[in-house]
């Protein structure tokens, strides 16, 4: 159980701490709802007509789920840095295809719609027929264009313009002149705008996905200051008996008994310091009792030095 943090550093992580998880916070909430709308957007032009299937709703799934574990791995105390690193690599992806699907629905819109003949009325709708299936029926309509007249096949439900349609050419017109599965040609114009809303909502997913990936990344590394003052206040631990691999804190370790002090000199009867001497009181040893033999001690002798006379 840790101990309680001192009052600067518990006050200095409440408000330096709070500040970090708030900004954090309000840059993940922000790009959670970013993607929410790239991803309604996009939706909501794929699905607009039949024939065109453009629409960026990809990156709103990439970078909404990125978010969502960023809002995660905020909250945690434990695993915090792997749900944020997790995080963070959904949030890189989903930049990169927010990146891509803005040039694609940009680009689209630019060259592959013309808004003008639609805003103008001269585009005409073909509904279906009574009593006919949806994409099961077709008529043949004259278009009267600049380059002179030409029948064109339209399918039910379908907005076609014939001052885009080029009736001397048998290529297909790099600009859409039909769009099919509409109820109204005011779709196409929806459609249009719903490109060009996608594409910019992409762009703004680009720029706060890379804002909130490194915000997060500067949060995964910051350190609790709570933490931080209990590391410094545990005393460091030593290793005691290294045979034994036990951890002791310092001070615990018994001190090691000092050995005797004995002279460097080889006398025979020298006593050591920590041997009890003999006192007056003691009795003296009787000759019986006497050792016969005499003691050998074995003597070391320095170069050039000679050994004492023989006692018996």
């Amino acid at each position: 159980m840790q101990p309680p943090v001192p009052g600067p550093l518990a006050l200095l992580d409440n408000t330096e701490g709070f500040a970090r998880r708030k900004t954090s916070l309000w840059f993940v909430g922000s790009l959670l709802v970013a993607s929410i709308c790239i991803l309604t957007i996009g939706l909501a032009a794929t699905t607009r007509t039949e024939n065109v299937t453009v629409g960026g709703y990809y990156p709103g799934v990439i970078l909404g789920f990125g978010a969502f574990l960023g809002i995660i791995g905020i909250n945690l105390v434990e695993n915090r840095r792997q749900m944020l690193v997790a995080a963070i690599v959904f949030i890189s992806f989903g930049v990169v295809a927010a990146f891509c699907c803005a040039i694609v629905d940009g680009v689209f819109a630019a060259r592959h719609i013309e808004p003008r003949p639609l805003a103008a009325g001269r585009c005409q709708f073909f509904s279906s027929e009574v009593g006919y299936v949806h994409d099961a029926y077709q008529t043949e309509v004259t278009c009267h264009s600049f380059n002179g007249q030409c029948p064109l096949k339209v399918k039910s439900s379908t907005c076609y313009c014939c001052d885009l349609y080029n009736c001397q050419s048998a290529e297909s017109s790099p600009t859409y002149y039909e769009f099919v599965g509409v109820s109204s040609c005011q779709d196409v114009l929806h459609l249009y705008r719903l490109l060009w809303a996608s594409a910019v909502l992409n762009v703004l997913g680009v720029f706060l996905g890379i804002l909130t990936a490194a915000v997060l990344g500067a949060f995964k590394d910051m350190v609790p200051l709570s933490q931080l003052a209990y590391g410094l206040s545990a005393a460091p631990q030593i290793l005691c008996n290294p045979a034994q691999q036990v951890l002791a804190y310092t001070g615990f370790c018994p001190p090691s008994a000092p050995l005797p002090t004995c002279s460097s000199y080889p006398l025979p009867l020298q006593r050591c310091g920590h041997l009890p001497a003999s006192t007056p009181r003691d009795p003296p040893l009787s000759e019986d009792l006497q050792p016969t033999t005499p003691l050998s001690v074995p003597a070391h002798f320095l170069p050039g030095e000679k050994p004492p006379p023989y006692t018996p």
